[in-house]
């Protein structure tokens, strides 16, 4: 069997280029958040890279924490393919999105639900794909328009990275994956779109010790993990306890 198991974060990234394609999972907030992998890519100090990822980091939608905002501090990022780059909040513009405006980082922007679909086709090896969304507006500009039953849809191109880095609960050493909470969001199809997948996960069991019901991710798409060793001092999973009360 091969093992999958990197001695620490540190080692996890350490082959990743300059010039990379990045795949980041996430939503908008530390639930789901491959928090340790990603400073382990910021000490690395791999430049020219391009980021896929639900939000260009520093938001704070839920929690103010230090994502991947910390790969545009480092002058890291030469371009982002993203949801949300901007801060809710004109007067606390983020890292990516000063950059951005002053031409530094080059901004690819994809309506939410195309950039899960652009994701999850490139991992089923599906080229591209007509979707309604963005029609008439900015998202438009140079694709493809084709009319199915009267309503004009966009191609929009399928997509791939490098390198994908994401964020489950349980691994075994085989690297099949089971997540908890809102890790349930673009890290299963980021770890399926990618060359090479690295997970970080609270712990690595035995071959065989999880259920295979709750597996979502085959360790087939999984080619190295990471198990937390500290508390980052916030919370990582986001359940809903978290949403009604604010509480983890």
């Amino acid at each position: 069997m091969i093992n999958k198991v990197a001695k620490n974060f540190d080692e996890a990234v350490a082959d990743v280029p300059g010039g990379a394609v990045i795949m980041i999972g996430g939503f908008a907030g530390p639930g789901g958040f491959p928090y340790y992998l990603v400073h382990a890519l910021a000490r690395q100090g791999a430049k020219g890279l391009t980021i896929i990822a639900n939000t260009a980091g520093g938001i704070g939608l839920t929690l103010d924490f230090e994502d991947h905002k910390i790969l545009f501090e480092n002058h890291q990022v030469r371009k982002v393919i993203a949801t949300f780059p901007f801060s809710p909040s004109p007067s606390r513009p983020s890292p990516a999105e000063k950059k951005i405006l002053a031409g530094e980082v080059e901004l690819e922007l994809v309506p939410q639900g195309t950039l899960a679909e652009r994701i999850r086709c490139g991992a089923a090896g599906i080229p591209a794909f007509y979707t309604p969304t963005g029609y008439a507006t900015e998202v438009a500009k140079g694709k493809e328009l084709r009319s199915f039953g009267g309503r004009p849809c966009l191609l929009e191109h399928a997509l791939t990275a490098d390198y994908a880095l994401v964020r489950a609960h349980k691994a075994d050493k085989m690297g099949n994956l089971i997540y908890r909470g809102t890790q349930r969001q673009f890290n299963p199809i980021m770890a399926m779109a990618a060359k090479l997948t690295i997970a970080e996960v609270d712990e690595i069991v035995e071959v065989g010790d999880l259920d295979p019901e709750c597996i979502v991710t085959p360790g087939m798409f999984v080619n190295r993990i990471v198990q937390i060793e500290e508390d980052t001092g916030f919370p990582r999973h986001l359940e809903m306890s978290f949403w009604i009360r604010g509480t983890a």
